[in-house]
């Protein structure tokens, strides 16, 4: 399916880049990054699902606080790992990647995903710290946040296709 370039400066820079030169030429660098992006992404998603898993019920022998101080972190930083491994694959294509559909539902989903986190953190982080019982809106945001991050897998995956 053909869609227009993006021709926004910021993102002709990036891909006239030396870096993205670096990342189209080199035989190893762009599995490797894209090899460390899925890792990330991984930890990311793997992490949130059992966190919210739990919200919605699963893992009763464990406390949420318990799964959230196990799990957390790992979010983070496959977050962490993620996104500036995702930023350096985008540099090779960014022009055609921009315009492209997946991509932008990918970033959509992303989107979703961190302001229902935030959400999450607003309105019932402190039930999960005292262990009080959560508010509907949170198995509701668990929902949510799963559909958002397997969203934007899949918007990644899909890449390639559009």
């Amino acid at each position: 399916m053909e869609h227009a370039a993006s021709t926004l400066p910021l993102i002709v820079a990036l891909e006239q880049s030396a870096l993205g030169a670096t990342m189209r030429e080199s035989v190893l660098l762009y599995p490797a990054v894209e090899t460390l992006h899925i890792i990330g992404l991984a930890l990311l998603v793997g992490s949130i699902a059992v966190f919210d898993l739990r919200v919605l019920g699963a893992f009763r022998g464990a406390s949420l606080l318990s799964i959230a101080d196990a799990t957390l972190p790992v979010a983070v930083a496959g977050f962490a790992l993620a996104a500036p491994m995702g930023l350096l694959l985008f540099t090779t294509e960014a022009t055609h990647i921009a315009a492209n559909p997946a991509f932008q539902a990918k970033l959509a989903f992303i989107a979703v995903g961190l302001a229902n986190a935030g959400v999450f953190r607003l309105l019932a982080w402190r039930q999960v710290v005292t262990g009080v019982t959560l508010p509907r809106v949170a198995k509701i945001g668990a929902v949510v946040s799963l559909a958002a991050w397997l969203g934007a897998i899949a918007g990644g995956r899909l890449i390639a296709y559009f």
